[in-house]
Parts: structure tokens; C-alpha cells; sequence
């Protein structure tokens, strides 16, 4: 059973970043209908939503973009950034949805947002407190780390509908900017749905992971 677990735990995220980065490379070579890259759409966005003030930068790295709603700042991945692909054009629109979430003070971004120090604290020390616990075999420290695992399990439950309604908000901003085709829309789908994919990925690896040690403590007491 427990190899069982380790094994789906492994393979759920592999799975889910090959999707993703299927999806990103095979888009990412078809450009899009307008010819507009990803930053010109962030800005048309952004600009028909009253979000002037939301800046616009590039960064390397792939499919690294995001957005920081403390700075109100939209960090582009090179390739999205002067990209005129379907992939930039989606990337792009997502992270423009949570910046339009973040001026409608979306209460699960808000919440998200709020928890970011207290997760980056609960994330370092669950490891510490687990590892501890089985080497000095303290089973209340190995307790102690799994309830540290579920604050982070509980963010990245609420990372869900951050993401999904971020992906709604773009595919509805890139119809109303008129900034997208219909022989667009296949790809642009495709695009957002791998990228959610891979969040639902990460809470079911950590959820078994959370049973998987849940068990293990117990199976010792």
C-alpha cells in the first residue's frame, strides 16, 4: 500500500508537468491570429480594465510568469513576453485575470495572499519536525509536522479557484478585447486547462502524501 502511495505521489506531478509543458511547446509554435505578443495583450487587458497602474516586466525562465499583487506587477516568461503565439496570448491573459482579481479584491486571492508568510514558515519546519520525529522516533513530532502539511495542503486548496477563475476572467478578456480567433480558441483552451491541471496535480500529490504519513504515524503509536 505505502509503495502504492509513493509511487501515485511521483507520478501525478511528472504527469501533469508533461501535460503542461506538451500543451505550452505545441502552442507555443503556432502563432496567433492577430500576430500580437503576449505583453501587447497583458497591456490591452489590463488598460480596458482600468488597471494603468499595473506595470509590465520580463523575466527569464519558462513559464515562470506571475503576477505580484503587493508591487502590482506582471512578471512575463521571455518566451510569453515578445511572443505572438497562442501560448503567450493565453499566459498572458491569465495572469492578467489576477490582476482584475485583485482590483475586485477576489476573497480567495485576498486569502491566498494572507497565508503566502505563514505557509513559506509552516513549509520549512514541517520537513524538520517529520524528519526529527521518525530518527528520534517521537512520533508527536512527526504529528507536529503533518499538521504544518495540512496548512499547506489548505493553501493550495484555496490556490484552486485563484487559478481556475483566473483562467475564466482571460478566456473572457481575450473574447471582449476581440484579441482572440476562433481558430484560437482550441489552443487557448487547451493552454489554460493544462496549466490548472497541473495546480490540481500538486494538491493531490500532497494530499496523499499527508494519508500516506497520517498512516505511517499511526501504524507506530
Amino acid at each position: 500500500m505505502d509503495l502504492i502511495l509513493i509511487l501515485i505521489i511521483i507520478l501525478i506531478p511528472i504527469y501533469a508537468q508533461i501535460k503542461v509543458t506538451s500543451s505550452y511547446h505545441k502552442y507555443s509554435m503556432k502563432d496567433n491570429s492577430r500576430n500580437i505578443s503576449g505583453k501587447d495583450v497583458a497591456r490591452m487587458i489590463l488598460d480596458k480594465n482600468g488597471l494603468e497602474n499595473v506595470s509590465i516586466g520580463e523575466i527569464g525562465g519558462e513559464l515562470s510568469d506571475h503576477y505580484n499583487p503587493t508591487s502590482k506587477h506582471i512578471n512575463l516568461s521571455s518566451g510569453i513576453y515578445s511572443g505572438t503565439s497562442v501560448a503567450s496570448v493565453a499566459v498572458a491573459a491569465h495572469e492578467c485575470g489576477h490582476a482584475i482579481q485583485d482590483k475586485e479584491n477576489y476573497g480567495f486571492l485576498r486569502f491566498r495572499t494572507a497565508m503566502v508568510p505563514i505557509v513559506n514558515f509552516t513549509s520549512r519546519f514541517a520537513t524538520i519536525f517529520i524528519f526529527l520525529g521518525f530518527f528520534l522516533e517521537v512520533i508527536n513530532l512527526v504529528d507536529i509536522g503533518i499538521l504544518l502539511l495540512l496548512v499547506g495542503l489548505f493553501f493550495q486548496l484555496i490556490t484552486l479557484p485563484v487559478e481556475f477563475d483566473a483562467s475564466k476572467r482571460a478566456k473572457e478578456e481575450l473574447k471582449k478585447c476581440g484579441l482572440i480567433e476562433n481558430n484560437d480558441v482550441k489552443g487557448t483552451n487547451k493552454v489554460l486547462n493544462a496549466a490548472a491541471f497541473t495546480y490540481v496535480a500538486s494538491f493531490l500529490a500532497m494530499a496523499l502524501q499527508v494519508v500516506r504519513l497520517i498512516l505511517i504515524s499511526r501504524d507506530n503509536n
